[in-house]
């Protein structure tokens, strides 16, 4: 019995920390790839951790971007902000139960550090494309919380938000062809 007790409160103590990170489908991709609703806290971390990753990367274009850059920039600053502002008013609120990400993910560090180290005359290269890319992860995130997610309130916004991240990723793929 002893054991059984012991059993348990080891596998509370390793999967506890687990049940807060995010899953390994929603990190791998595998659950996008198989149009699979991200958790309510998954949708959470990616949400935030793209809101978080899109204003400083906007930020290091504001200084090293070209016109057209500089511009679509502004408009990450404005619209990222609002949406962690979404996100952080419906968790406090208690509207949603789920923890809100404070600092980048390791990958999300290791992109924005990557911008941040491209010279000059790489930097449109590397910030469009890398634009283009978050756009559409953001688009399947949104997509797949907006018809399957399971906090009716967070899955209304969800669908709310998708033509707004629909715009940026034409936006970007605009700034990508004009490489």
């Amino acid at each position: 019995m002893n054991r059984l007790i012991t059993s348990v409160a080891v596998a509370a103590i390793v999967i506890a920390p687990a049940a807060l990170a995010q899953s390994i489908g929603e990190k791998t991709g595998v659950n996008s790839a198989l149009g699979i609703s991200p958790t309510t806290q998954d949708f959470v971390n990616e949400a935030a951790t793209s809101d978080m990753l899109e204003v400083a990367a906007a930020k290091v274009a504001e200084e090293k971007g070209n016109a057209e850059e500089k511009k679509f920039a502004q408009q990450m600053v404005t619209d990222h902000s609002e949406s962690s502002a979404d996100i952080k008013g419906m968790v406090t609120s208690g509207d949603v139960k789920a923890d809100i990400p404070t600092t980048l993910d390791d990958s999300s560090q290791k992109k924005l550090d990557k911008l941040r180290d491209t010279r000059a005359g790489a930097f449109s290269s590397e910030y469009d494309r890398m634009q283009v890319s978050a756009h559409k992860d953001a688009v399947s995130l949104f997509e797949r919380y907006s018809k399957s997610g399971d906090n009716a309130k967070l899955k209304d916004w969800a669908g709310k938000t998708l033509p707004t991240i629909r715009h940026h990723l034409e936006m970007a793929e605009a700034l990508q062809k004009r490489d």
